[in-house]
């Protein structure tokens, strides 16, 4: 499933380093819902940790059965109450539609297992505040895959940088994040906003996750916010383009922009770069390839005191997050990501979504 050209089928694997965190069959995990193809990659990253894939659900056969190729050991449960009721299974990962993820999130918690949900996992205040309840009820995980970030070794080697302090601290992050369309191959939610949260919600809560983290910021707000339908007049209420502006409680400010406009001659679905400028230095990050000089992706840029270096990182890092999640569900820890971190993302990304200016 590493399909590089198509994002909506971009799955990575590890090309290197694999560090499984428990032993076969002591994490257990379902998939429910498979509209999105990030619940291959979501599942990459479960099992290179160690999780055991245990069955699957969903109402359509031939999703199914495609899953079931990929991952022939899995069984096909009858439905969604099997799953939940099978005491093994500890979590549940889902790429249902994003409507409808927040009410199957709620279902798993109540059902006592930790639930794994593809971005974006809440689509408004209302949802946040709900889960909210519900995690506090009982005391279960709502996480969600950011993996623009949790599943590329590029930014996870850029992460270490700063820990070390090679930059000093971070002032401010942009970030370019193309995506490219492929709309034959687009189902109908897609392009429906109420149904898929808006391209802020969806594909910009990606960018706002990163920008919190890289700053080490607890919350944020949003300054500016903007959406355009430049191209797709024929899907009313879809927006093409979108573009963000932050400050972080720490001071540090981000910009980003993200839209649908990959041109089809570009070897990978979006040209992603992360620029992160520090008081001693700057970073940038080249997620996917690096334009006529490399389809190969994972290219570190990092100019401080010492000079300019340059980074080849594929194989090196791994993907520590789904190692950490799944130690997070067994010891009722926050070390990948706490749930009050979640939260906000999510809350920002809905705000800049809700009160984003539409040009015309």
């Amino acid at each position: 499933m590493m399909q590089k050209a198509d994002g909506m089928n971009y799955a990575p694997v590890s090309q290197g380093k694999i560090v499984k965190v428990c032993e076969d069959g002591a994490f257990c995990f379902a998939a429910v819902g498979l509209d999105h193809g990030h619940i291959f990659a979501m599942c990459n990253g479960l099992l290179e940790a160690g999780a055991t894939l245990t069955k699957v659900w969903d109402a359509d056969e031939k999703k199914v059965a495609e899953f079931q190729e990929t991952y022939p050991g899995v069984a096909i449960a009858s439905s969604v109450e099997e799953i939940l009721e099978d005491d093994r299974i500890k979590l549940v990962a889902s790429a249902l539609i994003p409507y409808k993820r927040a009410e199957l999130g709620i279902q798993v918690m109540k059902s006592g297992k930790d639930y794994f949900a593809d971005k974006p996992g809440m689509l408004s205040r209302e949802e946040i505040s709900r889960i909210s309840q519900v995690c506090a009820e009982t005391s279960r995980k709502y996480m969600i895959y950011f993996g623009e970030r949790v599943h590329v070794e590029s930014a996870v080697f850029a992460d270490e940088l700063i820990a070390q302090g090679r930059i000093g601290r971070v002032c401010q992050v942009t970030i370019l994040a193309p995506h490219r369309l492929n709309p034959s191959s687009r189902p109908d939610w897609f392009f429906d906003s109420e149904k898929n949260g808006g391209i802020i919600n969806d594909l910009g809560s990606h960018q706002l996750e990163q920008f919190l983290h890289f700053c080490r910021a607890k919350t944020g707000r949003v300054l500016h916010s903007a959406v355009a339908n430049y191209a797709n007049k024929e899907h009313e209420g879809f927006y093409d383009f979108g573009e963000c502006v932050l400050a972080a409680d720490n001071g540090a400010t981000c910009w980003f922009r993200v839209d649908w406009f990959t041109p089809d001659g570009l070897n990978a679905w979006g040209d992603g770069r992360v620029f992160i400028m520090g008081t001693e230095g700057t970073i940038e990050i080249r997620k996917y390839l690096d334009v006529t000089v490399s389809t190969e992706g994972d290219h570190v840029i990092l100019v401080d005191g010492e000079g300019e270096h340059r980074y080849h990182v594929t194989g090196k890092t791994g993907f520590p997050f789904f190692g950490e999640f799944i130690l997070d569900c067994l010891n009722r820890t926050e070390t990948a990501m706490s749930q009050d971190y979640v939260f906000e993302v999510m809350r920002l990304a809905v705000e800049a979504q809700r009160g984003a200016v539409v040009v015309e």
